[in-house]
């Protein structure tokens, strides 16, 4: 009975996985073993068989299947409590920790705001003038810290309070809003004819700046849908940044403070090429020597970024220019994040928005890009030896100034999602940590390096391909020396004055400009690197019939002028990046691509008009004083200009030398002119 209960339950891989539960043994267990006792060879077996498994079971105390089960789960049991009653208290502690953590990140607030407040007292204490910039710094974090505390708890009882004010004062404002026009333009044109009155040429630039405002109202989509107080309040940003930048002491001051440091900061990439690639590859060639500080700059803003810190200083500004030109959350977050990434990084910012916005919404996104430079490509710029503080003031000024004239140019004809919304939620990056962040910064700077590497072979042999061809065609009808530069300079020069370059630096002005526009901006910037390292070296101005460097003055304006990403080869960049992220709008990408184009030109050129009325020439000093005291081993501006100064002082009368103003009766005067013609050429040094 035995065998054929186990014949009719034969043992399967599924009854293998049960193991002790198997039905094949469950005869064996169940069955009485006194039923097994028979007599004859047919039951011997079987009994034998049963009595071994009896022996068996009465050794084990049961079957040795179950017997070993169940001291391995015994055991697994044991083993499980010590470690429940183990980790006990680091679950506790866990629990713990977790209730209460608010109070222990506020103690740890307050240790660390302790410690940095003794820091702090230290380094004022010990040298004030040094920890100037340390006094600053802090007390711009502890106004927006206490500015967000106060709006927390105190705002909507203050709004409440303010409310029959405000109520009041849009009763009134119909009236005096045009009052208040009235007396700033009054205010403004007076100021500007009392600033102007001793450089009179610097009021060509605002005849440029007008005349661009002109421009572009000429080339409006809609005439009379144009927002005039987006435009208006754009403009007076605009300028209220520049005068702050380019005119008060305090703004000069700190601008030029930031830019050093960046180039101090950026001096560390350094430390990185040169161990990558040595220190005479570094020195000497322009790819490691340039190309290494936008990695370095990369990975810092993917680390401020991470931080969030750009996403605060974004949001900050688009709230001003949101606020006052009543623009809508999605544009003005783009623009603003312009000032400090590319064309391409800032949509992302707005990413989940883009499928919604309007065509006069999506040609501010990309008047924006076009009009400003991302902050990794500044700092190469910078590296090149252009004015940190003009690049940095240019980037600022752009943002207001590209949302008026995107107004001006596309105005809003459609309804928007987001006009009237508070604000939007800033998406932000992935990274798990800041080593992450910092690693996703360098990795991504690559591609953008290649291309900047790509592009300056690419645009430079192209360059002089043109050039080889124009020279070629102009030789066939007796035109020497024709080339792309000169049909810019030509073609450009217009503008290039009524910016406010002289007119004799209008031609090289208007060839950077034509770089910029046809090739690319940082072709451009290199070019005027080469200018101002001619100047700043003291090289005679004109060398023949070719001017070998422009104008302090001139200068400040093409560096305004090449600010910003807009040229030819940025429109494919623009529409391919902004086409990857919402694909269902590539005609509407493409129809307002070449006007966001137009507008982000422009733009550059208005701040550059408004650095050449604003800019405050550079006295040379006592060049009487200096001359007697200068080593005329090296040259320099202030020599070459002080040397120019004794020059126009000499006369030369019957063969006799004289000098009038400053260097009359001066000792010292014939001896200085010795010195001044052993390095520029004059009449006075043939007598």
């Amino acid at each position: 009975a035995a065998l054929l209960e186990m014949e009719e339950n034969q043992i399967t891989l599924d009854n293998l996985e049960k193991g002790a539960d198997n039905a094949a043994f469950s005869s064996v267990v169940s069955a009485p073993f006194p039923s097994c006792q028979g007599t004859g060879a047919a039951q011997g077996a079987p009994a034998n068989v049963f009595q071994g498994e009896e022996r068996i079971y009465q050794e084990c105390d049961g079957p040795c299947g179950e017997s070993k089960e169940e001291k391995r789960g015994e055991g697994q049991g044991r083993s499980s409590s010590y470690c429940r009653k183990a980790l006990q208290p680091a679950s506790k502690a866990k629990r713990f920790c977790k209730a209460h953590v608010k109070v222990f990140r506020r103690v740890l607030l307050g240790l660390l705001g302790v410690a940095y407040l003794c820091y702090f007292i230290a380094a004022c204490w010990l040298n004030f003038q040094r920890a100037l910039a340390l006094v600053v710094m802090t007390a711009v974090v502890v106004f927006f810290i206490c500015w967000s505390l106060f709006k927390k708890h105190c705002g909507a009882k203050v709004l409440l309070l303010l409310s029959p004010i405000w109520k009041g004062f849009q009763k009134f404002w119909p009236w005096l809003k045009w009052l208040l026009v009235v007396g700033h333009l009054g205010g403004l044109i007076t100021w500007l004819a009392l600033d102007n009155s001793e450089n009179p040429e610097q009021l060509i630039s605002l005849a440029g700046f007008c005349f661009l405002v002109l421009f572009l109202f000429a080339c409006s989509k809609h005439h009379g849908a144009v927002p005039w107080r987006a435009v208006s309040w754009g403009i007076g940003l605009e300028f209220l940044f520049g005068l702050l930048v380019l005119r008060t002491t305090p703004g000069v001051q700190a601008f030029q403070w930031l830019g050093d440091q960046i180039q101090l900061f950026l001096g560390y990439t350094t430390a990185g090429s040169s161990f990558v690639f040595g220190e005479k590859l570094t020195e000497e060639v322009f790819a490691f020597q340039t190309l290494p500080i936008v990695v370095f700059f990369s990975c810092v803003m993917s680390i401020l970024y991470y931080l969030g810190v750009m996403q605060w200083l974004i949001v900050k500004i688009s709230w001003l220019l949101q606020v006052s030109m009543g623009t809508t959350p999605t544009e003005t977050l783009s623009v603003a994040g312009n000032i400090f990434v590319g064309q391409t990084e800032a949509p992302l910012l707005i990413r989940p928005y883009l499928a919604d916005m309007t065509r006069s919404e999506i040609h501010a996104v990309m008047t924006g890009g076009f009009s400003t430079i991302a902050g990794s490509v500044m700092g190469a710029y910078i590296s090149f030896g252009i004015d940190a503080a003009s690049l940095i003031a240019a980037s600022v000024m752009a943002a207001p100034c590209a949302l008026a004239m995107s107004k001006l140019v596309y105005p809003e004809v459609e309804e928007s999602k987001f006009k009237g919304k508070a604000s939007i939620r800033l998406s932000s990056g992935e990274e798990q940590n800041i080593l992450e962040a910092a690693s996703n910064g360098a990795a991504t700077s690559v591609g953008l390096v290649a291309n900047i590497a790509a592009n300056l072979i690419a645009f430079l042999a192209m360059l002089e391909f043109i050039n080889s061809a124009l020279r070629w065609f102009g030789e066939m009808v007796d035109i020497k020396d024709l080339s792309f530069q000169v049909i810019c300079s030509y073609v450009l020069m217009p503008v290039a004055f009524l910016m406010g370059a002289d007119w004799a630096d209008s031609p090289l002005v208007a060839e950077l400009l034509g770089m910029k526009i046809f090739l690319n901006e940082f072709v451009a910037y290199q070019q005027l690197a080469t200018y101002k390292k001619n100047r700043l070296s003291g090289l005679e101005e004109w060398d023949g019939s070719r001017k070998q460097w422009i104008s302090e003055r001139a200068e400040s304006i093409t560096t305004f002028a090449l600010c910003g990403f807009a040229n030819l080869s940025s429109i494919g960049i623009m529409l391919g990046g902004l086409a990857s992220m919402v694909p269902q709008r590539k005609g509407d990408l493409a129809s307002v691509v070449l006007r966001a184009l137009l507008t982000g030109i422009c733009v550059s050129m208005l701040n550059a008009c408004l650095a050449g009325l604003l800019h405050v020439p550079t006295e040379v000093g006592d060049c009487v004083t200096f001359l007697r005291t200068a080593n005329f081993s090296s040259t320099s501006y202030t020599t070459y200009m002080c040397c120019k100064q004794l020059f126009a002082s000499s006369v030369l009368e019957n063969g006799t030398l004289s000098f009038t103003g400053a260097w009359a009766g001066l000792a010292e005067s014939m001896l200085c002119l010795t010195q001044c013609c052993g390095h520029y050429n004059h009449t006075s040094c043939a007598g």
